[in-house]
């Protein structure tokens, strides 16, 4: 068995122990393309893939406004709670920060190994949810930028 297949199998069993059905149906996808000699679609889902799961997290988080569930009066309302402000915060934060780990990964792409790494392990000792490398990379961004001020220290 090669490497790739290994590591895939490894995953599918690590995210059932770890009952992570997410990690395990995305290793089983990526093993079928392998098995089936359609890993040639490795590169296009390597780089469209964040954007297609940012696409249905975003379907998936408008699907309230839409179906009736959250009125437009109670989306206006909610801005005006301490939790709605901070929600808006939080986002503001998020994305900032996600500009910082995207930077972070440009000057050094094999730090995406360790965070995919320790988004496995989170997964399953953690019982997290893995939101993408981005969020992963702005907490490294963080970290690195507090270790170096702690070293210059």
């Amino acid at each position: 068995m090669l490497t790739g297949e290994l590591v895939l199998v490894t995953l599918i069993v690590v995210g059932l122990i770890g009952r992570s059905h997410v990690l395990t149906t995305a290793a089983c996808f990526l093993l079928i393309l392998k098995l089936s000699h359609l890993d040639r679609y490795f590169p296009t889902l390597e780089r469209r893939g964040l954007e297609l799961g940012l696409l249905f997290l975003m379907i998936a988080v408008l699907v309230p406004l839409v179906d009736g569930t959250l009125s437009p009066a109670e989306l206006v309302k909610s801005f005006a709670s301490p939790a709605g402000i901070s929600a808006l915060l939080g986002g503001l934060i998020a994305t900032y920060l996600n500009g910082q780990g995207l930077h972070l990964l440009r000057q050094d792409p094999s730090l995406l190994v360790g965070l995919v790494l320790g988004s496995i392990l989170g997964i399953v000792f953690l019982r997290g949810i893995p939101v993408g490398p981005l969020m992963a990379a702005a907490i490294a961004a963080i970290l690195v930028r507090i270790w170096t001020w702690l070293r210059s220290w």
